[in-house]
């Protein structure tokens, strides 16, 4: 659901962008606010895993495949705030580094799939829960949310591109809608399924009132979820579904695909997930993916240590 360069006309590109730019300044404040420290390296994990977990495109139907976006599933772990600068961390090294989503669609992305996608996603996610306590509405709820954030990020880049006057509302709006309901069901499965795992690992990252395990165990957690995001990396992204996503498939279909800029707008050392000089696609790619792995979880990392409150180090520590 990038959208590439050449897809929004100015006005769209300038006016996302500002409210992307509002919506990761509040969630930056919210997280220098709430965020306790020993959640920090979680912040990195959660940005690594979605890096990793966004390289796997599965199919779907008709040549068309999907992957993860994850924002409900980082939401569920750290709060909307912290989710939307997790997603926001991914989209912009995304951009800068693999040239995947344009520059000047940077905004509309981060507006699309950290913001509307997330906190609209989270929305959902805390009403279900409100319905259905225990572990069985905690699975229900993270996958119908994510099933709605898909939706509702698609919805999103619709209405930009009508705007943009690149195709028409009531022509793109059953075929990406008709789409990523489709793509939506493998991000609910994939978020159920992680959460599934989370929840009889570590309960206390997703269940309130879940009693902390000792400290000195997340750094082991930590550790192997790091390698598992490598792993996925590594070995796996190599070999994901090569479909075109939700969005190439519908801009293929209603013919604007041409609108998009090949050159990306700015150097991207690692365009297309590919190592420069390398002869094999396969490992060039798992190389790639490895890197992004590795420069998200850093990136993250420390904007979390930068902006988590040191007051409440003794108190996160007595939780």
């Amino acid at each position: 659901m990038h959208i590439p360069d050449g897809f929004l006309d100015a006005k769209t590109a300038a006016a996302t962008g500002a409210l992307a730019l509002g919506g990761l300044a509040l969630a930056l404040r919210q997280v220098r606010v709430r965020l306790p420290r020993r959640r920090v390296p979680l912040m990195g994990l959660a940005a690594a895993f979605v890096f990793a977990a966004q390289m796997l495109n599965f199919p779907v139907a008709g040549g068309t495949s999907g992957h993860l976006v994850g924002g409900v599933l980082a939401a569920v772990l750290l709060g909307p705030s912290a989710a939307v600068v997790v997603m926001s961390a991914v989209l912009i090294v995304q951009c800068f580094l693999f040239a995947d989503g344009g520059v000047l669609a940077l905004g509309a992305n981060i507006f699309n799939m950290a913001v509307v996608g997330t906190v609209g996603g989270y929305g959902v996610y805390r009403a279900a829960r409100r319905l259905m306590p225990g572990l069985r509405g905690l699975v229900f709820a993270s996958a119908f949310a994510a099933w709605c954030s898909t939706v509702l990020a698609a919805l999103g880049c619709t209405g930009e591109l009508a705007w943009s006057g690149t195709v028409a509302w009531r022509v793109a709006f059953p075929a990406m809608a008709n789409i990523h309901m489709l793509i939506g069901l493998g991000e609910a499965a994939i978020t159920a399924l992680v959460v599934v795992g989370i929840a009889r690992a570590r309960p206390e990252l997703v269940e309130e009132g879940a009693p902390p395990r000792p400290s000195e165990r997340f750094g082991e957690a930590l550790g192997f979820g790091l390698l598992i995001s490598l792993g996925l990396a590594l070995l796996v992204s190599p070999f994901a579904c090569e479909w075109p996503d939700g969005l190439e498939h519908v801009a293929e279909a209603l013919g604007f695909d041409k609108k998009a800029i090949e050159q990306p707008m700015a150097p991207s050392p690692l365009a297309d997930y590919q190592w420069p000089g390398m002869k094999s696609a396969v490992w060039a790619t798992a190389l790639a993916g490895a890197i992004g792995t590795v420069v998200v979880f850093v990136l993250a990392f420390v904007l979390a240590r930068v902006l988590a409150p040191k007051s409440r180090d003794k108190a996160a520590s007595q939780a």
